[in-house]
């Protein structure tokens, strides 16, 4: 059990917990689940900056997207409202996930970016705000990885941020978006989204939400029709992606090398 948690989550919510228990996986960023003997069952995680996660989660809580709610915070720990997750993002649940995006979708921000950086593992997530979507991506998104992979790689990236601005669309509207989505951050129970969890939320296209889901997930037909995205959308998915592939290849080595090739390939580059 750890104590560290323990003792926060018993400060917090008024007894002392029976079990602390990891959850399987949480190769970034590991949560626990805490249970308590009158039954309740709330998720706890610890780390440097699970007081932006807190407040990120609490501004996706603001839209009519399902989110976890926050029972407590300080720049250490985090408590979060335990959400069942008895399924798999399969059939109906993806129907279901797409009116979640557009109800976070439907929040919208004055500027692309968010109000603080962040990080997963040991990379940070810059996120200085600007009024124009391809800067902020071709620098807080791709161009922030350069100095930290092999030079020929890092040029190829410099080539194709020169051009997006001919890519991406120079003002879509800023929505607020979750940011690192893929399935392992979606819950799903009685084939509907119970909640979006791990955020890396910040102001700017929707597509950038799509496009994660992708990477390790096969979102049906159905699911991209009722989101009913700007033309060309297709287009401007590996774009996207690359940012996911980038940060694999930061956080866990060479071997997602190719992924960000391929999506370079495809782009031209």
């Amino acid at each position: 059990m750890s104590q560290d948690l323990a003792g926060f989550a018993e400060q917090t919510c008024g007894s002392k917990p029976t079990a602390v228990t990891p959850f399987a996986g949480g190769d970034i960023s590991g949560a626990s689940l805490i249970e308590f003997a009158d039954g309740l069952k709330v998720v706890g995680k610890t780390g440097p900056v699970v007081a932006v996660e807190a407040r990120m989660l609490e501004a996706m809580g603001l839209s009519a997207a399902p989110v976890p709610d926050i029972i407590g915070f300080d720049e250490r720990h985090l408590l979060i409202e335990h959400l069942p997750s008895d399924g798999m993002l399969a059939g109906n649940a993806w129907a279901s996930l797409a009116r979640a995006l557009d109800g976070l979708h439907s929040e919208r921000g004055e500027a692309f970016g968010w109000q603080e950086d962040y990080a997963l593992g040991h990379v940070t997530v810059q996120n200085d705000k600007t009024g124009n979507w391809p800067t902020f991506w071709g620098e807080a998104r791709l161009l922030c990885h350069v100095p930290h992979i092999s030079r020929d790689l890092g040029r190829r990236i410099e080539k194709l941020v020169e051009k997006l601005p001919d890519l991406l669309p120079t003002m879509p509207k800023p929505a607020l978006l979750h940011g690192d989505l893929w399935g392992g951050n979606v819950l799903v129970s009685g084939g509907r989204i119970s909640g979006l969890i791990d955020p890396c939320a910040c102001y700017g296209d929707r597509e950038v939400d799509v496009a994660s889901l992708t990477v390790f997930d096969t979102p049906t037909p159905e699911f991209f029709d009722a989101l009913d995205l700007e033309s060309g959308w297709r287009n401007r998915l590996p774009v996207y992606r690359l940012w996911m592939w980038l940060l694999h290849v930061r956080l866990f080595g060479e071997s997602y090398r190719s992924a960000v090739e391929r999506e370079l390939a495809t782009l031209g580059f």
